[in-house]
C-alpha cells in the first residue's frame, strides 16, 4: 500500500523511486492507484487494455529497427524467402523471454540490472551491463544509419536529418511527462504498418511465402554456409535482442503496471509480436520479389538499395513509403535503446530514473539518455566512419549475447525470494533452457563455421544434435538433483495478484553451488571467443564484397 497524496512506498515493496507509484497514465487512458474494482464486460475490459498497452508493443515495434530492416532485407534480398521459417520459430521465444521480464518488472518494482546485481552480486552485474551498454550504443549507431539512408533516398540533406531526428528523439523524453511519452512513441508504432501496403503493391507469391515459413532450408553451397549462418543469428539478433529485455522490465515499472494487470499486458505483448512477425515476414516477401531475376539478386548494399530496388519493382510511391517507414523505425528504435540503457544504469547507479520525473528531478538519468543520442549522432557525421560494417555486425553481436541474458533471465525467474508465487513452472524452466540451448548451439556453428569455411549441412546437424544431447543430460542431471536435493517447501501461488517483492535489502542472498559457477563462468569465456570470431568473419564478409 501507498500514501495516495505523497506517492512514497512503503517498506513493504521494493520499488526503489517513489515515481513509479501512482496512477497508470498511458497514452490510451487512464487506471487511478485507487481503482480496485472489478472489470466486468467487455467495454471496461477494453478501456482498461487501452490503458495498459504500451510497453509490449513499443518493445515489439522498436525490435523491427534499422537494423532490422537491413537485416530482413538482406535474407530477401540475397536468399529470397527461404529463411522465413526462423520469424516462425522465434514467435514463442519472443513471448517467453518478454512474458518473464514483463512479470519480474510487475511482481519486483526492481529493474532488470539492478536485479542482476543485486542478486548475483557486482562482478556478474557489471558483465551484464557493460555488455548491454556497449552493444545498445553500437545499436543506437544504427538506427542513425538508418536515418541517413531514408533522408539519402528521400533527397534530405542528412546531416539536418540526423540532426532533426535527435532532437525530436531527446525533446519527446524531456517533457517530464511519461504519458506524452508514450503517445508519442503510440504514433511511431501505429506508422510502422507503412510496410503492409508495399507489400500488396509488389505482389509476392504468397504460396511460396507460406511453404517458407514451415519448412526450414539453408539456401546457398556448402562455401556459403559460414554467411547463411551469420545472417540466421543476426535476424535472432535483431529479433530478440539483450536490451529488449531490460526496456520492458524497466517500463513496465515506470508504467506502474502491477500484478493486478498482467493478463492485459500479456495481450499487449501478443498484439506487439502479431505486429512484428507481420512486419519482419512483409519485408523478406516484398524484396525478395522486388530483386527476383534481377542482377541485383544476392548483391544486399543497404536499406536505402532496398528502396531503390522497390521503386524499380512497383513505382516512386513504394520506394518513398519504404523510406518513411525505415526513418520511423529508426526513431523509435532509438527511444527504446536510449531508454533500456538509461533505466538499467539509473538503476545500477542508484539514480532516480523515471520518465515521470522533470529533468530537475532525474538529471543523471536524462543526461545519459541525451548523451548516448547525441554521441551515436556524432559518429555517424564523422566521414568515413565504417557503417555498413556496423549495421551488419550489431545484430550478430545481439544474438551471439542473448544466451547469458537468458540464462540470468532464466535464474532470476526460479527466485523463490524475488518471484514469490510469479516464480517459473517447469513447463516454462524447460522451453527456456531448450532456448538456451539453441542460441548456445546457433554460436558454436558459427564458430565452426568461421574456423572451417567448408563446413559441411551434415557437420552442422552433428553439431546441433551434440549440442542437443548435452543439453538434454545437463536438464536432467539438474532435475534429478532438484527433485533429490532441494528443502523446498511446494510451492503456494494463491494470492499472488497481490502479491509484491519484499524491499531487496531483506532479501538473503542466494547461494551460488560450484556447479554453477563454473557453468556460468564457461559460458562467458565462450561468448567471448565466439565474439571475437564473429568480429572476424564480418571483417571477411565486408572485405570480400
Amino acid at each position: 500500500m501507498t500514501d495516495t497524496m505523497t506517492n512514497i512506498p512503503t517498506p513493504s515493496t521494493a520499488v526503489l523511486d517513489d515515481a513509479h507509484i501512482g496512477d497508470i497514465r498511458g497514452a490510451l487512458g487512464t487506471i487511478k492507484l485507487d481503482d480496485h474494482g472489478e472489470r466486468r464486460g467487455l467495454s471496461a475490459k477494453l478501456k482498461t487494455l487501452l490503458a495498459i498497452a504500451g510497453p509490449g508493443l513499443i518493445v515489439m515495434v522498436g525490435d523491427n529497427d534499422a537494423g532490422a530492416f537491413a537485416t530482413y532485407g538482406q535474407a530477401g534480398q540475397n536468399y529470397g524467402t527461404h529463411l522465413l521459417w526462423t520469424l516462425l520459430l522465434l514467435v514463442p521465444v519472443l513471448y517467453v523471454n518478454q512474458e518473464m521480464v514483463l512479470r519480474l518488472g510487475a511482481v519486483t518494482g526492481v529493474g532488470h540490472a539492478r536485479l542482476i546485481l543485486e542478486r548475483f552480486g557486482k562482478f556478474w552485474g557489471a558483465f551484464s551491463v557493460i555488455d548491454l551498454f556497449l552493444l545498445n550504443a553500437l545499436t543506437l549507431v544504427t538506427e542513425f544509419i538508418g536515418i541517413t539512408l531514408a533522408a539519402g533516398y528521400l533527397g534530405l540533406p542528412k546531416a539536418a536529418a540526423v540532426v532533426l531526428a535527435a532532437g525530436i528523439i531527446i525533446a519527446s523524453a524531456f517533457t517530464g511527462s511519461f504519458r506524452r511519452f508514450e503517445r508519442v512513441a503510440m504514433t511511431l508504432c501505429a506508422a510502422s504498418l507503412l510496410l503492409v501496403p508495399i507489400y500488396f503493391m509488389v505482389h509476392p507469391a504468397t504460396g511460396q511465402m507460406a511453404r517458407d515459413f514451415v519448412v526450414p532450408n539453408l539456401p546457398g553451397g556448402t562455401g556459403e554456409l559460414s554467411t547463411v549462418m551469420l545472417l540466421i543469428i543476426g535476424i535472432v539478433g535483431t529479433t530478440v535482442a539483450p536490451w529488449q529485455l531490460f526496456f520492458q522490465q524497466s517500463y513496465v515499472i515506470d508504467k506502474r503496471i502491477t500484478p493486478r494487470f498482467m493478463r492485459y499486458e500479456k495481450v499487449d505483448l501478443w498484439i506487439g509480436i502479431v505486429i512484428v512477425v507481420i512486419g519482419a515476414a512483409a519485408m523478406v516477401g516484398f524484396t525478395a520479389a522486388a530483386f527476383a531475376g534481377t542482377h541485383g539478386a544476392g548483391q544486399f548494399t543497404d536499406s536505402a538499395g532496398i528502396a531503390h530496388g522497390l521503386e524499380a519493382k512497383a513505382g516512386q510511391l513504394a520506394g518513398v513509403l519504404f523510406a518513411i517507414a525505415l526513418l520511423d523505425a529508426s526513431i523509435i528504435g532509438a527511444f527504446a535503446v536510449s531508454l533500456s540503457t538509461a533505466y538499467a544504469i539509473g538503476d545500477v547507479l542508484g539514480m532516480k530514473h523515471s520518465l515521470h520525473r522533470g529533468i530537475k528531478g532525474a538529471k543523471g538519468f536524462y543526461a545519459v539518455y541525451a548523451g548516448l543520442v547525441a554521441a551515436a549522432a556524432a559518429i555517424v557525421l564523422v566521414p568515413g566512419s565504417p557503417l555498413g560494417l556496423l549495421t551488419e555486425g550489431v545484430q550478430t553481436l545481439a544474438g551471439v549475447l542473448l544466451p547469458s541474458a537468458s540464462v540470468f533471465l532464466l535464474l532470476l525467474c526460479n527466485d523463490r525470494q524475488v518471484l514469490g508465487p510469479w516464480v517459473n513452472g517447469p513447463k516454462t524452466n524447460a522451453f527456456t533452457a531448450v532456448v538456451v540451448g539453441v542460441l548456445v548451439a546457433l554460436s558454436v556453428i558459427l564458430t565452426a563455421a568461421v574456423l572451417f569455411p567448408d563446413l559441411s549441412a551434415t557437420a552442422i546437424g552433428q553439431i546441433m544434435a551434440g549440442c542437443g544431447v548435452a543439453g538434454m543430460l545437463a536438464a536432467g542431471y539438474s532435475f534429478v538433483k532438484r527433485r533429490t536435493g532441494t528443502n523446498e517447501d511446494p510451492l503456494d501461488r494463491t494470492g499472488r495478484d497481490t502479491w509484491r517483492m519484499p524491499p531487496l535489502k531483506t532479501l538473503t542472498k542466494p547461494v551460488m553451488s560450484t556447479t554453477r559457477k563454473i557453468g556460468m563462468g564457461a559460458l562467458r569465456t565462450y561468448l567471448l571467443i565466439a565474439t571475437v570470431l564473429v568480429v572476424i568473419k564480418i571483417v571477411q564478409v565486408a572485405l570480400g564484397h
